[in-house]
Formats: structure tokens, sequence, C-alpha cells
């Protein structure tokens, strides 16, 4: 048998950690990614993500809902803390230097590897959007905020809506969009908040299914003071609630949203309309 090393007691197994974890990043390669759907095989989708660390969580469900389709990451973890500085120190949240750099970062897929379609993956910067559509509209390439679907489909359930977060700086812009998705559809939301910050710290301790029980909790308890309709898991992160929920609707009654499935879906969406000849205006 051969012996390995391990220096860190808090990874029993580090051998089987870096093999599942390179199973779902896999290296960069220049060959074009093959999947099933001739509409998406070869396609690259940029990702700009909140943090560092949530790349894990883009190539997983990117990799998952798309194949095929090339997942090209890009994250920075001073993006997280500065809009938890500004979120603690009650500025403006997202700061717009978090903006100016999320729309840098979106421009250097396009400009370094020519990707088809670019994804916001974070939550909490989702009020970059506006500033990121419009730098990419210059160059012709479409951007997909990844809680727009779920907020749509969640509106479009309508009665009352319950919003779980496990990280405070999260909330406004969750509420925000809600809101604004709303009035675009035309319709009128009733929502209610849940904050589990309790759940944010057991994931980053790698405690994944309390931190799916923790949110779990969560709707539960708001279930009991009053009637939900449908859930929306606030973060990417908590995409995770599926591995312990696979069948919402069972466990809970309503659906329960996660922006890892519902984004990344939308995604596809776009990058099939890229490429293909665009639908004529009607006159007026």
């Amino acid at each position: 048998m051969i012996q390995t090393k391990n220096s860190n007691p808090m990874i029993p197994d580090p051998i089987a950690l870096f093999s599942a974890y390179m199973q779902v990043t896999g290296v960069p390669t220049l060959a074009p990614a093959k999947g099933p759907d001739p509409a998406l095989s070869g396609k690259k989708l940029g990702v700009v993500n909140g943090s560092s660390w949530t790349s894990l969580w883009s190539m997983y469900f990117g990799k998952t809902v798309l194949p095929g389709v090339k997942i090209v990451n890009v994250g920075n973890e001073a993006i997280q803390l500065r809009f938890m500085e500004a979120y603690h120190a009650g500025e403006t949240c997202p700061p717009q230097l978090n903006i100016d750099l999320t729309t840098q970062y979106a421009k250097d897929l396009v400009e370094l590897i020519g990707v088809d379609a670019v994804l916001l993956s974070c939550s909490t910067m989702n009020r970059a959007v506006f500033q990121v559509r419009a730098e990419l509209k210059k160059l012709g390439v479409p951007v997909v905020q990844i809680d727009e679907a779920m907020m749509e489909e969640a509106v479009l359930v309508g009665g009352k809506i319950l919003v779980v977060a496990t990280h405070g700086p999260t909330v406004n812009s969750t509420q925000t969009l809600l809101r604004e998705t709303a009035d675009r559809l035309g319709k009128t939301v009733d929502f209610a908040g849940a904050t589990v910050e309790e759940a944010f710290h057991l994931l980053g301790k790698g405690r994944i299914a309390e931190h799916n029980e923790v949110i779990a909790a969560a709707i539960r308890e708001a279930q009991a003071r009053e009637r939900i309709d449908v859930v929306v898991l606030a973060q990417l992160s908590m995409s995770v609630f599926s591995f312990s929920y696979p069948d919402p609707v069972a466990a809970f009654g309503v659906p329960v949203l996660n922006s890892g499935e519902t984004g990344f879906r939308r995604a596809g969406e776009v990058l099939r309309r890229v490429g293909q000849p665009a639908e004529p205006v009607a006159e007026s």
C-alpha cells in the first residue's frame, strides 16, 4: 500500500479530497467540450463568481445542467470580503468598485477566450448586471444573472414566497430583484424572509449535510407560522440543499428553487440562441 503524507489533521483523506475536486473542475484544455445537444456542444460560458471558492459550484452545476458547454470561471475572494466590509459598515452594498471589477472580469472572459455568453453567479452582486450588460452589448455578448430565472419562476407560482438566505449581504439585493421581477411581469408579490447565518458557517466548515438541515428547519418554521407557496434559496452556494432534498415538493409540499439549476438552465437557453439568425421584428 502506498503511504501518503498528511500534514492537515482536518482532512483525513487528502487524496480523496483532491481527486473529487479535480473530477468536478478538471484542468483547462483547448479541446471543445462535447455533449448531446448540438445547439450547446462546443460553446463557452464565462462565469463571474463573487468569490473564488464558489467556482466549484459553478463547475458542478454548469457541467451537470449544460453537458457539452465549456465553463470558464473567474472569481476573486477580495470581492466578497469587500462587500462584507461594506455591509457591516452600513455602506452601499455592493460597492461600485465591486461592480466595476465584475464588469472588467466579464470583459476579460470575452476578450481573452471569446466566451459566447457570461453568467453572473453572485446574488449579492446582482446589481452589477445592468452595467455588465451595457458593456458586453458593445461586444455582442449576452449576459445572464443567475437569479433572474428563479425569481421569475417564483413570481409566476405566486402566493407567498419565502426567501431563505444564509449570508446577510445577500438579503437586500435578493429582495430588490424579486420586487423588480414582479413589476416586470406585472404581478404583485407577498414574501417573507429568513436569514440563517448558522448555515453559512457550517458550509464554511464543510458540514454540508448540517447546512442543509438548518435550511430545512428554517423552511419548516416558516411554514408553521404561515402558508408558504414557494421557497427561493437566495445564493448559489445554497444549491447543495438539493443533494439532501432532491424532491422538495415531497418533503415540504411546495417547490424549493435554487439558482444552480434554474440559473444554468437559463444560461443554456441563451447559449442556444447564440449564432442563430435574429428573429425579424414585426413592423408596426
